[in-house]
């Protein structure tokens, strides 16, 4: 059935990107695309989030608390961020801050909280209409997990559960941004490509497997994740030859995904493969999992958001569209590992507005790092990536009422919740507003995308459409308007046009002016609006 799934979808995307022709575009993809592409996902630190017992670390109880920010419950207030999807980052217990090393896979962080804590996050986050998808990190475990010190003491049960030699000249090996991959335990050197900390499994030894699809199906059933951002999948295998994207890598991941199917058909398993787009929609196209981030794209978006140009997206977005399924792949601009939007963007708040306008209106399944609604800044090391969230500009940002375990981001003011949260034109009301548009309207979320040429320098143009409705959005991506301008699609999905009205943007409510529409569907030398403001979006829905 997945097979059969996968070629329908190709056929999809071939004949949107090949075959409009006549009156019509072909179908588009909505009804065979799943129920992530309605989300839009924000990740969550949960030591930065919010901290609700005071102790200085955010836990599982406070992003309780701040789940009407998130989303509300009521589709009719826009007051709350909308978001529809939460990524936490790692939740089980470990001796690092971050969570990555983890010691026992089935326990939540004591800092955190109690499993308890987590089962009622899920509660009440499903009552908002929110899914929750965890962080599982499959590559490596903490040195300290009982696992690994059994391993490196004889253990006969555990003893090929990580990768060992005795040879001394493995030391010298390096890694793939050169760092030592063998690290010394007592006479032997174990393999953990990230770093001493955290000692890869070996998954040619079955019981990791195994135990792995046990943890994975304590998360779903007994935990109530709806699903997993796999961690470094690129790294599973490896061997003499290639230490990352080896095909039994993304074999395993295929066998993976379909065990989380049988656990819960509807398991989303998104995987982090820091990769070029080609080499990362192998791991979609294989079936090794249902997403992976987009870094490729979410470069271009930054790039081209910053100095105001349409190439980088257009042709990143070309490709993307190329490799995909439609819809199937993690759209981004930054996460815990990058530096924030606003340091990419040096400070443009303008230009970090463009880069929301482009992440949330174009395909693909958005996700938010949490804080840069607000424009929070960070920047290496990665302890200043992941700084409390901006509440509002007191001395601990609103996070918490003792001494925040990492001191907050620098530029706090007017950069938090409270201060952004009453103005319609701030960074946050720009968020808010366009997952709203998204929520609202189908074709954002599962429409096809289809090009709108112009030779207005910095216009980025495209349609958004599904069979019942056609948006037209128009990004201004420089700092000067945009008059005179003319819009052609050479052939399209429309037949008549009866109405075009402004659905979002400056002008939102009134009416456009109507296309020409051509014999072939599209149209030539449309300009729906006088001009378009700098870094302005405006979205245009247009009614047969």
């Amino acid at each position: 059935m997945k097979n059969t799934r996968r070629i329908s979808l190709l056929l999809i995307l071939t004949l949107v990107l090949f075959g409009i022709a006549g009156a019509r575009a072909q179908d588009d993809p909505g009804d065979a695309l799943p129920w992530w592409n309605d989300r839009v996902f924000y990740e969550i630190f949960v030591r930065s989030f919010y901290d609700s017992d005071g102790d200085g670390a955010g836990d599982l109880q406070g992003v309780i608390e701040k789940l009407d920010y998130l989303n509300d419950g009521d589709p009719d207030t826009t007051g709350d961020l909308g978001v529809t999807g939460i990524w936490l980052m790692p939740v089980a217990e470990s001796p690092s801050y971050h969570g990555y090393d983890v010691v026992d896979y089935r326990q939540i962080e004591s800092d955190y909280g109690a499993n308890e804590d987590f089962t009622a996050l899920v509660e009440a986050a499903h009552a908002r209409g929110i899914a929750v998808i965890v962080d599982l990190v499959v590559n490596h475990t903490s040195n300290e997990h009982p696992w690994f010190v059994a391993s490196a003491a004889g253990d006969p049960e555990y003893a090929g559960w990580y990768i060992w030699t005795d040879d001394p000249a493995a030391a010298g090996q390096r890694g793939p941004w050169s760092q030592p991959i063998w690290h010394r335990a007592g006479d032997r050197l174990y393999y953990g490509v990230f770093w001493s900390g955290m000692p890869d499994l070996n998954y040619a030894t079955p019981a990791v497997t195994q135990e792995m699809q046990d943890i994975a199906r304590f998360w779903l059933e007994d935990m109530g994740a709806d699903g997993f951002r796999l961690d470094a999948v690129k790294y599973i295998y490896e061997n003499e030859i290639a230490l990352e994207n080896l095909p039994i890598t993304q074999e395993w991941l295929a066998d993976f995904n379909d065990f989380l199917k049988e656990v819960n058909p509807d398991a989303l398993a998104v995987g982090e493969a820091w990769d070029a787009s080609r080499v990362a929609a192998q791991y979609v196209a294989k079936d090794s999992v249902d997403l992976v981030f987009e870094f490729d794209l979410a470069g271009a978006i930054l790039s081209g958001a910053w100095v105001g140009s349409t190439a980088p997206v257009r042709e990143a977005q070309a490709r993307v569209l190329e490799l995909y399924p439609p819809g199937q792949y993690a759209a981004f601009l930054s996460n815990h590992d990058q530096k924030r939007v606003m340091n990419a963007v040096k400070d443009n708040e303008n230009a970090a507005k463009v880069a929301a306008a482009l992440l949330l209106t174009n395909p693909g399944v958005p996700f938010i790092y949490y804080g840069e609604e607000v424009g929070m800044r960070g920047d290496k090391p990665d302890e200043r990536i992941r700084t409390p969230m901006q509440w509002d500009d007191s001395a601990a940002v609103g996070f918490t009422s003792g001494p925040p375990w990492e001191a907050p981001s620098d530029g706090v003011e007017g950069h938090n919740v409270a201060a952004q949260t009453g103005d319609p034109d701030s960074l946050l009301s720009h968020y808010r507003n366009l997952i709203h548009l998204r929520n609202a309207h189908p074709a954002l979320r599962r429409g096809a995308f289809l090009p709108v040429e112009t030779e207005a320098r910095g216009l980025y143009s495209f349609l958004r459409y599904t069979d019942d409705e056609i948006l037209l959005v128009l990004i201004n991506m420089k700092r000067v308007e945009i008059e005179g301008y003319r819009l052609d699609l050479a052939a399209g999905p429309l037949a008549t046009v009866a109405a075009a009205e402004v659905v979002f943007g400056a002008e939102a409510g009134t009416a456009a002016a109507l296309p020409q529409v051509n014999a072939a569907g599209g149209f030539d030398a449309y300009a729906p609006t006088p001009a378009l403001a700098p870094y302005s979006t405006t979205v245009i829905r247009l009614t047969p």
